[in-house]
Order: C-alpha cells, then structure tokens, then sequence
C-alpha cells in the first residue's frame, strides 16, 4: 500500500513538471523585449527637463538632445554627436548592460558616474540607476538619478520618465522626456 502510494505521489509531481515546466518556457518566449534601437529626436536634453544641466559633462548622453541607441541581446550602446559647436564631429558613446552591474564613467578632477541598468521582467522598460558625482568647490555632491524608460506601443517614441535627488537641490525633482524616432 505504501509503494503504491509513493508512486502515485512520484507520477503526479511528474505531471506536475510535465506542465509546469514547458508552460513556463512557452511565456518566457513569448515576451518580446523592447528594442530602443533607432536614431531618437527630443526637443530637450534628458538633464535639461529636471534643470541639472550642470551635473553632467560635455558628451554625456545625459546632455543630448539627438542619440542613435544599437540593442543586442545583453546591452545597448547609445552614441550622441559632440555638441561643442566647431568641434570636430566625434561622438561619445555609453554602454549600457543589462547584468544590473555598476558601470563607471570618470571625467577626472571629482566628476563621473557610477550607474546600473535592469529590465523589467517583461521587457518592456528599462531602468537605469546613477549616481553622479561632481565637485563643488572643494565639496564633493552626489545626485541619484533614476530613469524610467519606456518604448511606446507603435515604436516610434521612447518616453523616459526621470528623477532626481541631491542635497544641490532643495527636494527631489520628476520629468518627462519624450524621444521620437527620426527618419
């Protein structure tokens, strides 16, 4: 009695992973991952929309009104053109993986980023946690940053919902920035 009892309770956890387990790599399939790839247009920078223009350096991703984002499966690369007027037409590029490991970008002289990005689950937004650090005077000021991007439905804009605390500022700040698709 107890053997036929141990294997109608083996069959049915059986049964169980026979379902379970295709079903969930049938929804894991079935999720389509945002692609932010495309040359993207605002009317204003992302750190012009909160006003902290001054906590980035020059070719900071930040500070662009124009990028190119290229997607690959474990991260993305976004380019923004020089936007020193006269200067010779380089860009400056930023990766960002999807690990959810800190990425650092140091300017020298007290100033950089330190930054992590993470899918949602369902891979429809990505967020993108920085720390931004800069010298005032001979005090060092942080700024948490954190970015909430979302493709739009139809591909043709990325929506990037942003806020930001520091003690430069009196309370925390939120904006939206709006990059429509060029071309």
């Amino acid at each position: 009695m107890k053997n036929k009892r141990n294997v109608l309770y083996s069959m049915a956890i059986m049964l169980v992973g026979v379902i379970y387990f295709p079903a969930q790599a049938q929804q894991k399939n079935g999720t389509h991952r945002a692609d932010f790839s495309g040359e993207w247009k605002s009317k204003e920078s992302i750190s012009m929309g909160g006003n902290i223009v001054c906590t980035y350096d020059e070719g900071d991703r930040m500070l662009s009104k124009t990028m190119k984002i290229t997607a690959q499966a474990d991260f993305m690369t976004i380019e923004v053109p020089n936007p020193s007027a006269g200067a010779a037409p380089v860009t400056s590029q930023e990766k960002l993986a999807f690990d959810g490991k800190t990425s650092e970008i140091n300017h020298g002289r007290g100033r950089g980023k330190k930054f992590t990005v993470k899918l949602s689950a369902d891979g429809q937004t990505m967020t993108v946690n920085s720390i931004v650090y800069l010298m005032i005077g001979q005090k060092q000021k942080f700024v948490t940053v954190i970015e909430v991007w979302k493709l739009s439905n139809d591909g043709k804009s990325i929506s990037v919902q942003t806020n930001a605390k520091s003690t430069i500022f009196d309370s925390g700040r939120s904006w939206k920035t709006v990059f429509d698709k060029a071309g």
